[in-house]
């Protein structure tokens, strides 16, 4: 795993420990960032369900001015920070150790908001619509914000969450990726 394009190109990223987390592959990280636009002129980037922070870490590296990182798992913080540390980004990203639902909830405190999210669950939890849905009642994500799903490619996920509508899927062997954009209230 690496960073594959921007400020911090080609430094490697370090897998979480164990068989916890399943990283997304530099493949899948490319397609992704193809379908979202390759670069960004700003903005902030949640990574849910960080693991390794590679999506993330990808995002700060090709323009997003901050990221904010939430995983449960101890070794999964730890590996972030590493990967952080390496690719040169710590002073541009949050940290937090904690479930997503908790995590939502205490971003809609802080009144934070969101251009781009992250969301790459454990793939036997099936909380994908249930956590959109709370992003946009507890309004962390701005009027047209996007939305990479990262899941199982068994999972047919809804067209339409809320105001968010499904732009494209694509499948990469077991591997789904899904996008929404919210489209803008009015």
């Amino acid at each position: 795993m690496r960073v594959i394009s921007g400020t911090a190109k080609g430094r490697s990223l370090k897998a979480v420990p164990g068989t916890s987390t399943r990283p997304t592959t530099d493949k899948v990280k490319e397609a992704i960032f193809s379908m979202i636009g390759p670069y960004f002129e700003g903005g902030q980037v949640l990574d849910l369900f960080a693991g390794t922070g590679g999506l993330g870490i990808e995002a700060l590296s090709r323009g997003m001015d901050k990221a904010v990182f939430i995983d449960i798992e101890k070794k999964s913080i730890d590996t972030i920070q590493h990967n952080l540390q390496t690719a040169g980004l710590k002073d541009q990203a949050e940290i937090y150790r904690t479930d997503a639902t908790r995590a939502l909830k205490a971003l809609a405190k802080r009144e934070q908001q969101f251009e781009l999210v992250f969301l790459d669950p454990p793939y036997k939890m099936k909380l994908i619509a249930e956590l959109i849905s709370a992003m946009e009642e507890q309004a962390i994500v701005v009027p047209n914000a996007t939305i990479v799903v990262e899941h199982d490619a068994k999972d047919i996920l809804p067209e339409v969450i809320g105001n968010f509508n499904q732009q494209r899927r694509a499948d990469y062997g077991d591997t789904a990726v899904t996008i929404y954009l919210r489209s803008v209230e009015g």
